[in-house]
């Protein structure tokens, strides 16, 4: 393992050779057996189904999780899964989703589901990716997930086998005979074939798969993105890129000897690669506690006390997350913790510093995405984090910061002077990043640098700053705010747990900043004393939001990012209403939707005779389009 402290560490690495020269495995599959064959006896994967620091554990190591793999894969390829077909998981973390993930990968594409999207999405995602097999939970109490799945399958004919998985292996006692009596009925409308997954994964061969694999790099996964608007691409993954990933955390973070905790969704990029993959490409341990990760009962009480469990050297995180810990003493010994690396979204300087004066831990924040197979750069682990950045480009990755010149053509901004990220490394896929051909129009900068969409500046040091997503500026008057700016001053108030930014519609000025706040856990704050802390605290006037409200919790992703589309949804909906109900117009919104087309687009419903011309007056004065409820 090499020693990241800096740019000249990562300049070493990549002098060394170039990246296709490493002599890296070409698969997933070769890379499982490589580190089988280094670590047989070492804990490979963890997980506990309940977050109790003693509740009972079950743990894989290399050569029982290489096994597992090849039965799984084995069950695929039986069920006709070739390299171009889907496999699509609608999981939570439990030791079978990363055998799922890596097997699905091996025998055909693997594409994972996110279980908190509605039965219709799911079911959308698996027509679209022509999925041919389905793996899930069987029906198991306080889970809808096989509800969800039994729901989706029936609107994908596709499907033709579903793979139940059973949590209940992982009870015992009492809890486990009351499952068959708990366990919710599912109806059945679909004409897939239901398949227990461990009676089949059973009957397999665990010593070698029955197929051959394959020596060449090909698309192994289908990941799902959903951008700004909410509404999904697919991102095609390649063994290369995955690989890339794992070899990273490898190279520059982790050995066997490290355990990592992760509570964050393996249907979700930064679980499943920088993690997953680092840990297959090193022999580190993972952990994976409760199925639901941080959102799982009592984890978050529990959770120092579950690093001293597991003897956790990472842990793995979230700005969201950190904040929800800081509300809890640090009640365990923590000393094995090394690194907190966190991911997903921006990092608020005075969360890094809360964290590191109760726990004596740094973060190290890091950027990544899923249209780059993930990672992109990170803070140096043993040297400078300049707090606020995410850190440096890593090996053979290029970071170049563009501005449009013409159509189709960029030119590069000066050192230190904000443009759009575009990167180039072994994680892109040149030119097919999304499977629909449509997508992957004007997403590259001469011809290979993926453009991210975030906005950006690299300073003398190399050191990468995200100053805001380019979709997710506040346009007041041509006037560009950055949101990260009015968040991280609200979050610096004492009673503030969450703050999300965004800009509501405006009829003068195009939009004008707003912001949705959590309180902390027990605190009391009013709009007004934020507003008030909010002058005090912005120092750009126009960025001091004009529309405060506090929610009980504001709406967020399953890895814990502030989910801006709901906030502007909810933004439209309350201010074309109220300039409907001050002009007289007797309508109102009742509810914001994603449109394909024509992205957030309000939907009207009448209480009275409308004057149209006069509702085309009050409302043509937004940009936002908008039309009558069906």
């Amino acid at each position: 393992m090499t020693v990241f402290a800096g740019k000249a560490d990562r300049d070493t690495v990549e002098n060394e050779m170039p990246y296709e020269a490493r002599g890296l495995p070409t698969t997933i599959y070769q890379l499982l057996t490589q580190t089988r064959d280094k670590f047989p006896d070492r804990p490979a994967i963890s997980f506990q189904l309940f977050s109790d620091p003693n509740a009972r554990a079950v743990t894989l190591n290399w050569t029982e999780l290489h096994e597992r793999v090849t039965e799984t894969a084995n069950v695929f390829h039986s069920l006709g899964i070739g390299p171009k077909d889907v496999v699509a998981y609608l999981l939570p973390n439990s030791i079978e989703t990363p055998i799922v993930l890596l097997a699905g990968a091996t025998a055909g594409i693997v594409s994972p589901i996110n279980p908190l999207l509605d039965a219709d999405q799911i079911g959308g995602i698996l027509r679209d990716s022509g999925a041919k097999v389905l793996v899930t939970l069987k029906s198991f109490p306080k889970s809808d997930v096989a509800q969800k799945a039994a729901a989706a399958v029936a609107l994908a004919p596709n499907v033709q086998t579903v793979l139940e998985i059973d949590l209940r292996h992982y009870l015992t006692g009492v809890k486990r005979l009351l499952v068959p009596l708990l366990r919710p009925k599912v109806p059945t409308r679909h004409h897939a074939n239901i398949v227990d997954f461990e009676a089949a994964a059973s009957a397999q061969r665990h010593n070698r798969l029955l197929f051959e694999e394959g020596t060449e790099d090909r698309v192994a996964a289908h990941f799902h993105t959903g951008g700004t608007t909410g509404l999904p691409k697919v991102a095609q993954h390649k063994f290369s890129g995955m690989i890339y990933n794992g070899w990273l955390g490898a190279e520059l973070l982790f050995t066997e000897t490290d355990v990592l905790i992760c509570p964050l969704p393996l249907f979700h990029v930064f679980a499943a690669y920088p993690i997953l993959m680092s840990c297959l490409s090193s022999g580190a341990h993972m952990v994976l506690p409760t199925p639901a990760g941080y959102r799982g009962d009592g984890v978050f009480d529990n959770f120092w006390k579950l690093i001293e469990r597991w003897q956790v050297t990472f842990l793995i995180t979230v700005p969201t997350a950190i904040s929800a810990l800081l509300q809890r003493p640090v009640n365990a010994d923590v000393s094995s913790l090394r690194t907190a690396i966190s991911g997903s979204a921006p990092l608020p300087i005075e969360l890094y510093n809360r964290f590191k004066a109760a726990t004596g831990v740094e973060i190290a924040e890091g950027y990544g995405l899923t249209e780059a197979t993930c990672l992109v750069s990170c803070n140096p682990v043993d040297g400078l984090k300049k707090v606020g950045s995410v850190g440096l480009p890593l090996p053979y990755t290029e970071v170049r910061i563009l501005r449009p010149d013409g159509p189709g053509r960029f030119v590069e901004c000066p050192q230190g002077e904000v443009g759009e990220i575009c990167i180039s490394n072994p994680g892109v896929f040149e030119g097919s990043t999304y499977t629909e051909i449509d997508k992957n129009r004007d997403l590259f900068a001469d011809g290979r640098f993926l453009r991210t969409g975030d906005l950006g500046r690299v300073d003398e040091d190399g050191y990468l700053w995200i100053t805001g997503r380019a979709k997710d500026l506040i346009i007041r008057g041509g006037h560009n705010i950055d949101p990260a700016e009015i968040e991280e001053a609200l979050l610096a108030h004492p009673g503030v747990a969450f703050a999300g930014a965004i800009g509501q519609p405006d009829a003068f000025a195009g939009e004008l900043p707003c912001a949705y706040v959590e309180l902390v856990k027990g605190a009391t704050a009013t709009v007004e004393e934020l507003t008030e802390f909010a002058r005090g605290h912005i120092h750009e006037r126009a960025a001091i939001p004009k529309y405060i409200e506090i929610l009980p919790e504001l709406p967020k992703t399953a890895v814990g990012k502030i989910f801006k589309p709901d906030l502007r949804k909810m933004a439209i909906k309350r201010v074309y209403s109220q300039a409907l109900a001050e002009a007289g117009v007797p309508a109102t919104v009742a509810e914001v939707i994603d449109d394909p087309k024509n992205g957030l687009v309000a939907i009207l419903t009448a209480s009275g005779s409308v004057d149209e011309p006069k509702l085309q007056e009050v409302l043509g004065q937004f940009t936002r389009p908008w039309k009558w409820k069906n």
